[in-house]
């Protein structure tokens, strides 16, 4: 089964590729907003998908130190479960969308969730040890540690398994194993 998006309300539409042939144009209409659009079976012309602008974005940083962790965006009625890695420094985590400088977005609809929502800072303690500092980037809907609000510039130390939440959207810490 594939997953297409409504180009004008975001909503996803399933069907069964396998019954079309490559290079076949398919018409659908969106049952959220009624928009009709077409697409073709094959190789899109348009962008590259998330997944693959994170693929040529991690490789730009190859060179840098690369197990630092990800995160785990939980999957709900906004979008589906992502995995996205961490680097060294910071993560500016949001909302994607074409154009948007960010290095950690995640694909969603969820309108609660800014595109430039808050920072995970990975660096190195005096033991050499991982450290992980979460703060909110002045959101418009906060971002909650435990249920409980970051305050405006509060930084909060989290560890591997911290659950947070970007509005509507939750998110899970996942550090390197040792």
């Amino acid at each position: 089964m594939k997953r297409i998006r409504c180009p004008k309300c975001d909503a996803y539409i399933t069907f069964d590729e396998t019954k079309y042939e490559a290079g076949q144009s398919l018409v659908f209409q969106c049952a959220e907003c009624g928009k009709q659009f077409g697409i073709r079976i094959g190789v899109s012309k348009l962008r590259e998908t998330q997944r693959k602008e994170n693929e040529i974005a991690n490789a730009q940083f190859s060179n840098l130190e690369t197990d630092c962790g990800s995160i785990v965006v939980i999957e709900n009625v906004f979008h589906y479960k992502q995995e996205l890695p961490l680097r060294m420094g910071d993560n500016v985590i949001g909302r994607y969308q074409k154009g948007n400088p960010i290095n950690t977005a995640f694909e969603t609809v969820d309108p609660s969730v800014d595109l430039n929502h808050c920072t995970i800072t990975v660096s190195r303690n005096k033991r050499g040890e991982l450290q992980y500092t979460l703060s909110d980037n002045n959101s418009n809907t906060g971002t909650f540690v435990d249920n409980v609000e970051l305050s405006p510039r509060e930084r909060r130390r989290i560890e591997d398994g911290t659950l947070f939440t970007l509005g509507a959207t939750s998110i899970i810490l996942r550090t390197p194993q040792k």
